[in-house]
């Protein structure tokens, strides 16, 4: 408690790129609003078809429906504060509310790869089990799937966040990321707290690595079922259900294992590289999400189509009954 007494900086400032040049300000804060707006607009619209759509009903659907949830909640976390930064000049966060930012940060991003897990268990036992998928895998295990993990993934975010706060902060305060989170956070602690950014890296790297070893596990079983059938074309209609998921899980894990395995071994690579790398595992996931799955997702396609199909027959009507005046 001694270390929380040391503190002596109100504020942290967000720098975002630092190798950005200011004439590009404006620019990067659009991209980053309308990045915003869409996430929000396709994750929305997912989650409206969800609620209204009983077809949609199913554990797919409702993993997807919170899966869509939690990447509304991150872009809502994450995108703000770098727009105002970039647009208004106000990179400046209260302490205490940077700390609540990198606590949600982490909260959501770790429900976002427990939900890839439960997504790979989906599959799982769709592929592997699928006689038994529709009694396995019913709607309420699926929620309960859910709700633990929404629940669980306070763990180790809280944690990680309680342990920095204790730390001693007496300058400097500027984040070189686009939002706090422990590793750039940490780095500003007064004195050595080498041992307390190896158990931070220590907890990441568990809520990382174990639902990516069950995923890989799960594929690997998914793979050899796939080419035990004997028909072609089943086996690429099999794969075809699991490419987008892949596509996901890749851009979600691939870029973060690069970051934290730079960390770990120690591996300088360039500052502006690196935020480059968090913000594609973070912000586009989010972006293709809803997208993606909407196109590639059967069930999904032919609500919309439906739903365009009817607001062309309402526009239509409304054409003919405004000429028949």
């Amino acid at each position: 408690m001694l270390w929380k007494n040391w503190t002596t900086i109100s504020e942290f400032i967000i720098v975002g790129f630092p190798g950005l040049h200011s004439d590009y300000y404006g620019l990067v804060s659009a991209i980053f609003f309308l990045v915003y707006i869409i996430t929000l607009t396709g994750n929305t619209l997912f989650l409206v078809l969800f609620v209204t759509s009983e077809s949609l009903r199913k554990p797919m659907y409702i993993i997807l429906a919170s899966l869509a949830l939690c990447d509304m909640c991150f872009s809502t976390v994450a995108l703000p504060k770098i727009i105002a930064k970039y647009w208004f000049d106000a990179g400046a966060s209260p302490f205490h509310a940077c700390f609540l930012q990198m606590q949600l940060i982490h909260y959501f991003g770790t429900i976002n790869s427990l939900i890839l897990m439960i997504m790979a268990l989906d599959r799982y036992v769709a592929i592997c089990y699928s006689l038994r998928y529709q009694t396995i895998m019913t709607n309420r295990l699926t929620y309960i799937f859910n709700i633990t993990a929404w629940l669980a993934a306070l763990i180790a975010p809280t944690v990680a966040t309680l342990h920095a706060q204790q730390l001693p902060y007496c300058g400097p305060k500027l984040i070189i990321q686009c939002y706090c989170d422990h590793i750039s956070i940490s780095n500003l602690a007064c004195g050595d707290n080498s041992q307390q950014k190896l158990v931070a890296l220590c907890v990441a790297l568990f809520v990382l690595l174990v639902p990516l070893a069950f995923i890989i596990y799960s594929y690997c079983h998914i793979i050899a079922s796939v080419m035990k059938l004997a028909n072609a074309h089943s086996r690429w209609k099999t794969f075809a259900t699991c490419s987008t998921q892949l596509c996901i899980i890749a851009l979600f894990y691939v870029p973060r294992c690069v970051v934290y395995i730079a960390s770990v071994l120690q591996f300088k690579i360039g500052t502006d590289f690196r935020i480059l790398l968090i913000l594609l595992y973070s912000l586009v996931p989010p972006l293709i999400n809803p997208f993606i799955y909407c196109l590639r997702t059967q069930g999904i396609r032919k609500i919309v189509i439906r739903w365009i199909n009817k607001q062309r027959v309402i526009q239509e009507t409304a054409r003919i009954n405004v000429i028949a005046m």
